[in-house]
Formats: C-alpha cells, structure tokens, sequence
C-alpha cells in the first residue's frame, strides 16, 4: 500500500491520517451497512413482488405504448417509497426539471406556494419567480403566489408559524419542504421531522398539499417523506435512486391523483402517464435503483471520512463525524477562496474521469454568484458518484456528496487533504 500511495504523490502524512479517521468511524460505518441492509430488502421485495422480469427490459419506440418496464419501474417505486403511484422517466432533465414539473402540474393561479425550509434551492428561484426576468414563464407568471417561512437559530422548522400562516390564509395550497440543506449550512430534515411538519400543517388544513425535495435524501434512512405523510416528493435518478447507473431522469412519488396530475403536466392533458418511450434505458433504471441502497451507503461512509478528516485538519465541518445522516451531502467550511479550489481541485484529481482537469469558478445557468465544481463522473453533473461543488462567496463552504465506491471516494479525500496540505502545489 505505501508504495502505491508514494506512486500517487500521497505524503505519509495524509495517508496516516485517513487510517487514523477510519478507525474512529467504526460504529458509525456499521450503522451505515445495516441500513443498507434493510433498504436492500425492501428493493428486493418490490421487485419480487412486481414479479421483474426480463420482459421489462424491452425498448419501446414512438409513442411508447403498453411498455411494461415503464410501468413496472413506476410501481416498483412507489412500493419501495410508500407512495400510492411514481412517475419516474427519463426525460426529466434536472431535480430541478422534476420539482418544477410537480409544482407546475398541481398549483393553479390564486393558490400559494409556502416554502417552510427558508430558501429553496438556487436553481428553483427562476421557476418561481423569484429571480429572473418576468413574463419568462414562472409559477409567479401564472399568477401562483409564494412565501416562505425561515427556519430557526437552530436549523429546525418553526411547526407554530406553519399553523398561523395556514389557519390566516386559506390560498396557501402547498407546503414545500426543502429535505437537503441546498447552498446553506443547516441541518438536513430527518423523515421523523418530516412528518411531525406533516402533521402540524394537516393538523389545521387537512387539504393542503405537503411536498418534498427529496434529492440528496433517498436510501439514506430506512423509511422516505411519503411513508410518512408527505403527499408527494421529487428527486434526481442521477443522485441516490439512480445507484450511478441511470444515465438522466427524474421520479415524482406520491398520492395517485397528484401525480397524475404531474404526468399531465409533463406530457398533456389526456395523455399522462400513457406514452413515452423508454428507448432502451428501462434496464439501467431498474439496475441503478437495484444497486441504490449499497451505493448511497458507500457515499454516506465517504462523506463521514471527510468529515473526520478535515475536522482533525482543524475546519468547521457539517454534519460533525459524530452527526446521525439523513442526507449524503457533507460541508466543508474554508479560511479563503484559495483554500476552497485546493479542496475541489484535490478531489477533481482524485476522480477516475477527467482527472487531468483544473477547475475554475464560473457563471453557472441557474446560480447567483460564481460556482467552482469538480465532477469526474462518468455520468455528467451525476452528484451520486463523488463531486464537489461551492459558490464562490463568504463563507466558503464546500458541499460534498455521493461516492459510488467507498474506496475510490477514499483515495479523492487523500488526495484533496493531500492538496490543502501541499497548498495547492
């Protein structure tokens, strides 16, 4: 081992180190396997259950008419998620593609959106209208309004404001919960305090609709937002549920007569859920989910080694090594900029796919202030498999996530403590 270590310029320093951090997560690793474990059953029983077969590996073509992986998938989903229906296909572009097709496809001009996690995520600020140019298409457009309610000094959602608010205006249609923590540092929404928000809002308004961005979350606790009450979730299948295999897609889960209405919406009214073509990827997608409990285990261990790592290193990290997960995003706080692209470039030189590039911060589409990002994924922007991104503003917080294997995500960490460390040399 040291002399491979030695061939990839890793200093015994750092080596050491991560040995040394790996030692300290042993109970925390093995909570991670069990609920791999218990995840893995659940999957298996859903495709045994929905008796998969070979069958449903078949392409369609066209209008995509009767395909029965495509169905299937969506069934397999829905049980697995404990959720009356799903619509998961392959042409959802984004996350942000599946939320804003979920919020366009249930809210109608008059009602409210209520954000109850602060600020969505950056790139959800155009659909709403919160940014961007008017008349350019956004829920705010459509005459949808939107408020939100700030979470507390301590990251929790305020459960007494969500019941004014919905007991004071009776056109907030929609409770929108952010699971992740997005571009900020708070804690990430555990399924127990997802559905004690669920319970408050129902509490006073039985009809409203409780939504969830799950990105980031699935797999990663051993029940999801809609085993608990949430009436419907969104996420990307090239973050957890794709399990590094799902080449684009996203999956919208819930109560049936909502998602219908989102397969409405990203098809036509009258259509839903009856066409599209899989075109050949049916097989990927059910093999990604497959494998989707081990792999997002895999990106929880890499994400406790960095926080171990760089927390001895002397940064401010969160969650803490020492933090139950509910998600596989881990925030890395730096001293500078400079400090920021060390890190992103160290795990840039650490991945298996465009090893050899320097990433520089840039103007995103979709983004506030300048990102740096490093991806070396074999599947482009896939935050299942290991990357790094941050905005480039104060304070200088890098956001971790995904790992397909522990031990390639390993050797990635090694090598950006190994450029903190060497100053970015």
């Amino acid at each position: 081992m040291k002399s491979i270590w030695k061939e990839l310029g890793i200093s015994s320093e750092a080596s050491s180190l991560i040995l040394e951090s790996e030692q300290k997560l042993h109970e925390a690793f093995a909570h991670v396997e069990a609920v791999s474990c218990e995840n893995t059953m659940r999957v298996m029983k859903a495709f045994c259950d929905n008796r998969i077969g070979e069958a449903h590996f078949a392409a369609t073509s066209g209008y995509g008419y009767d395909d029965l992986g495509r169905d299937a998938l969506d069934r397999v989903y829905a049980d697995v998620f404990g959720a009356e229906d799903a619509l998961v296909r392959h042409n959802f572009v984004s996350g942000t593609h599946t939320l804003s097709t979920a919020l366009f496809g249930v809210l109608r001009p008059g009602d409210i959106l209520l954000s109850v996690t602060g600020r969505p995520y950056d790139t959800l600020e155009e659909a709403i209208g919160l940014s961007g140019e008017p008349g350019s298409g956004s829920l705010r457009d459509f005459g949808i309004g939107y408020e939100e309610i700030a979470l507390d000094e301590n990251g929790k959602m305020n459960l007494k404001e969500i019941q004014n608010r919905l007991a004071a205006n009776p056109a907030i249609r929609m409770v929108f919960l952010q699971r992740s923590c997005g571009y900020h540092v708070r804690p990430t929404l555990s399924c127990d305090e997802i559905a004690e928000a669920v319970q408050a809002a129902k509490a006073i308004r039985p009809d409203v609709i409780c939504m969830v961005d799950n990105c980031y979350g699935e797999f990663v606790e051993t029940q999801e937002p809609t085993a608990v009450g949430a009436d419907l979730m969104a996420g990307s299948l090239i973050k957890n549920p794709g399990g590094g295999l799902a080449p684009t897609g996203g999956y919208i889960a819930g109560r049936a007569d909502l998602v219908k209405l989102c397969a409405y919406r990203l098809t036509s009214v009258g259509i839903g859920k009856e066409c599209g073509a899989t075109l050949g990827l049916t097989k990927s997608m059910f093999q990604g989910f497959f494998f989707a409990p081990h792999v997002v285990a895999q990106a929880v261990r890499a994400a406790l080694l960095a926080a171990q790592v760089f927390e001895t290193l002397g940064y401010k990290v969160y969650p803490s090594p020492r933090d139950v997960r509910h998600d596989i995003i881990q925030t890395i706080q730096f001293r500078s900029p400079d400090e920021l692209c060390h890190f992103c470039r160290g795990i840039q030189k650490g991945a298996p796919v465009d090893s050899f590039v320097t990433p520089e911060p840039w103007d995103m589409p979709g983004y506030s202030d300048p990102v740096i990002m490093a991806a070396g994924a074999f599947v482009q922007g896939a935050s299942i498999e290991l990357s790094a991104d941050a905005p480039m503003r104060p304070p200088y917080t890098a956001y971790l996530q995904g790992g397909l294997t522990y031990e390639s995500a390993r050797y990635a960490i090694m090598v950006a403590a190994q450029n903190i460390m060497d100053g970015g040399r």
